[in-house]
């Protein structure tokens, strides 16, 4: 045990001011944990949550057909607006992943989260949302084309050869973009707009978290874990106010930051022993949260007096430092909170020998759990526009969970002036 200030340590007005802050716990795993690290990665396995060696040559392929895809479409932008020859040859385009195929924790039939940066005259309006979707409309390889340009993260979503896509577009104060382009240098962002921003930094947070923790296998197989049994508990969803990829990984990594020599088994175990006690809203952090003079909004309760409301802040650690959970509401939280504490009795039982890894993913009886359900049917002309009206529906689902926060604490305070 090393440290005395515990996992709560940093706060809205006092955040910590190291790469590695507050470890609590630097021992390593004994052997009756190595075993039962052995049987948790079985069980995943067995759980057939890692791709075939096929499927991820196939998207090694579509990546390389992407990246010469738009190489070819900022060529052909370049030419017609009458660059030189040489400009047309320098002409370039790159692409990134982010997500969990960055971050190493894919599974099967996931799709890829990826973003185009290209130079400062080819544009996200009509370069990307007109020209290279009309590109990509005539491709036979390419199926189920949907732009979402009014999206808070612009993006094209569609599949090729079969895989999922959701590409960005970012284009960056230079004329020609390196093929080498470090992503994570903060001159990326100078000279661009928030959208922008927002768009590149899918990608600089997951740099960040890869290059923040101890061990980056036990964080990837610790993060496997905790976001299948997210899914299987009914609270692996950003747009319905639950947490999504980035913020489980940001969880996941804090607590590899706290036990830096813990192997998966351990970690998982302390993932649910330190969220039953984070004093929320404290915020999860994984390094100090910097400012720039580049100027953008970062997370600071103490200047912004809408962070203040935040219920559940995790905290992205690439500048501009933001919180990735404002989604999350009081009843969501509560729910969070539930399943913590439901995850934390499983895994005391586990490291009693006295249940299997098994039990702790057992699926959340959702049909069985409440009394009453409020179901949402859409309905659109064709398949086209049932996606787009889909995709908004499910985007407005979180202001119907805020409402009925609001008129349950409306109802509380009533009755408590009743009293």
């Amino acid at each position: 045990m090393a440290g005395s200030e515990g996992p709560n340590a940093s706060s809205p007005t006092q955040q910590p001011s190291k790469k590695y802050d507050t470890t609590i716990f630097l021992s390593g795993p004994t052997q009756s944990d190595l075993q039962r690290n052995a049987e948790l990665e079985k069980f995943l396995i067995d759980s057939r949550l890692y791709e075939s060696t096929d499927e991820a040559a196939k998207r090694v392929e579509v990546l390389g057909r992407i990246d010469r895809i738009v190489k070819d479409w900022v060529k052909q932008l370049t030419s017609q607006r009458g660059y030189t020859d040489q400009m047309v040859e320098d002409a370039n385009a790159v692409i990134f992943t982010f997500g969990s195929y960055c971050l190493g924790v894919h599974g099967p039939g996931a799709d890829i989260d990826t973003l185009c940066v290209g130079p400062s005259y080819v544009n996200r309006e009509e370069d990307f949302f007109i020209i290279l979707h009309d590109m990509l409309a005539e491709m036979e390889e390419v199926t189920e084309l949907q732009p979402v340009p009014d999206a808070h993260v612009p993006v094209m979503k569609f599949k090729l050869r079969g895989i999922s896509i959701d590409l960005l577009y970012a284009s960056i104060s230079l004329l020609v973009v390196p093929e080498d382009l470090d992503i994570s240098h903060e001159s990326v962002l100078f000279d661009v707009d928030e959208q922008t921003v927002r768009s590149l930094n899918g990608c600089r947070v997951a740099d960040q978290i890869l290059k923040l923790v101890p061990n980056v296998e036990h964080f990837r197989t610790t993060l496997r874990c905790l976001k299948f049994w997210a899914k299987r508990r009914g609270v692996y969803s950003n747009v319905t106010g639950f947490l999504g990829g980035v913020n489980w990984a940001i969880l996941v990594a804090r607590i590899c930051q706290l036990y830096p020599n813990a192997i998966p088994s351990m970690l998982v175990s302390r993932f649910f022993r330190v969220y039953t006690q984070w004093r929320w809203p404290n915020p999860v952090t994984l390094c100090s949260i910097e400012e720039n003079e580049l100027g953008f909004p970062t997370w600071d309760p103490r200047k912004n007096p809408r962070d203040r409301f935040h219920h559940m802040p995790i905290i992205t650690p690439a500048y501009p430092c933001m919180n990735s959970s404002y989604n999350v509401s009081i009843s969501t939280l509560r729910v969070m909170t539930e399943q913590f504490h439901h995850g934390n009795r499983i895994c005391e039982e586990i490291e009693l020998n006295k249940t299997q890894w098994s039990a702790l993913f057992e699926p959340y009886l959702f049909f069985e759990a409440y009394k009453n359900y409020l179901q949402v049917d859409i309905v659109a002309a064709d398949s086209d526009d049932l996606l787009a009206w889909k995709g908004w529906v499910e985007s407005r689902f979180r202001q119907l969970t805020l409402k009925g926060d609001e008129d349950e604490e409306e109802e509380k305070g009533g009755w408590d002036a009743g009293e």
